[in-house]
């Protein structure tokens, strides 16, 4: 006889599987270029999806580890929420609301959180199909797969996470401090332009010393047969570089939820709605990302955030600091990077003008590098 924690934690992942199976044999059986509309349509999707798990844990979240009894609440409270959750001897139904309640709350926190750093993981993405020369219709499949993979990992990172966190409760110390100097590496570095040397980058180094690499891609294929020999394609080099970036993000993205919940189902659940929701809103933000030039300012101050809350979550608690607390603030940093970005827009240098007289073109060129020169200055 299973129990519900597995019949639960079964039935959401058969969920995933059939709406990824879905996207892929009805909605991708042609690849073609993802329009705005399309991407803005499977973007409120999967925040719907999200949001109906919301609501599914704050009806039914107890399910989630097998609480059937009053012991088995106050048993999974003190392991993963102790000090969060006020829980009542005399009154059972008051306290399974109170612990779906923060479930629910600690969820959706994880999930927006999540989401925000999925951001940052955009501008990197779009620079590796732009380094690689991919064309744009193939980009959905190459995100598809890789994100797949991208599940796989997060759900080992996670585990392994959540594991080493209850036996070494100092390790969100650690994390903390990393995430701190993410953040400040990352406000240093907000401006810098970023380039990928394609032939320099390790996991084309390491797939052509390992592996038949083909030297041109071929069509929409991963690998192609080639004197009797299979080769991987450079396409599929790309997916594996999708993977080991987000290998790369996790290492920030997944002890940053571990601040807002330990409990390693919660911090899954939220990853993956918001791992799943990165390929649509790729497309959605990929021709737009530039207005907002302020995110990756926020992004880095809701890191030092978390970092700070992870460090300091015993005298914060001690204060009354919550979880909505928790996100009203990443909303607040969001909502105040998005505002400025609109109010206050990056100014483009328009063109300067051509001299009058007749001139020929390395001259017109010399001239508008001086032109430049003079307005930098």
């Amino acid at each position: 006889m299973f129990s519900n924690e597995i019949i639960f934690f079964t039935g959401f992942t058969l969920f995933i599987v059939g709406v990824l199976a879905l996207d892929l044999g009805l909605f991708s059986k042609k690849d073609h270029i993802v329009k705005f509309k399309e991407a803005a349509a499977w973007s409120a999707i999967w925040v719907l999806f999200a949001l109906g798990f919301y609501v599914l844990l704050d009806r039914q979240g107890h399910l989630i580890h097998d609480i059937q009894t009053y012991e088995d609440l106050e048993r999974v409270v003190n392991k993963y929420m102790a000090g969060k959750v006020m829980l009542y001897p005399d009154d059972w139904e008051r306290s399974l609301a109170a612990y779906r309640d923060a479930i629910s709350l600690e969820f959706i926190t994880g999930y927006l959180l999540e989401y925000s750093l999925s951001i940052d993981n955009i501008f990197v993405i779009i620079m590796i199909f732009t380094s690689f020369g991919v064309r744009e219709k193939y980009y959905k499949k190459v995100l598809f797969w890789g994100i797949l993979g991208a599940i796989v990992m997060r759900f080992i990172f996670i585990f392994v996470g959540a594991a080493l966190i209850q036996t070494f409760s100092w390790i969100m110390y650690l994390f903390g401090a990393f995430l701190i100097y993410t953040s400040i590496k990352m406000f240093l570095e907000r401006n810098q332009e970023e380039n990928i040397e394609p032939a320099k980058h390790p996991v084309v180094r390491w797939s052509a010393k390992w592996f038949r690499v083909y030297p041109r891609y071929v069509r929409n294929r991963f690998f192609v047969k080639k004197h009797d020999r299979w080769h991987m394609t450079p396409l599929f080099v790309v997916v594996m570089i999708i993977e080991f970036t987000d290998l790369i993000f996790a290492v920030d993205s997944v002890p940053a939820v571990f601040a807002v919940t330990r409990d390693p189902y919660l911090v899954f659940f939220s990853n993956i709605f918001a791992i799943l929701g990165l390929r649509s809103m790729f497309f959605f933000l990929s021709n737009i990302v530039h207005i907002f030039h302020y995110l990756k300012l926020g992004l880095s101050v809701l890191l030092a955030f978390i970092g700070m809350k992870m460090i300091g979550h015993h005298w914060l608690s001690d204060i009354g600091f919550t979880t909505v607390h928790s996100l009203y603030v990443i909303l607040g940093i969001l909502s105040i990077s998005i505002i400025a970005s609109l109010l206050f827009p990056v100014k483009t240098l328009a063109a300067p003008p051509l001299p009058a007289h007749e001139t020929t073109i390395e001259e017109n060129i010399e001239h508008v590098k001086e032109e430049l020169v003079k307005r930098l200055e």
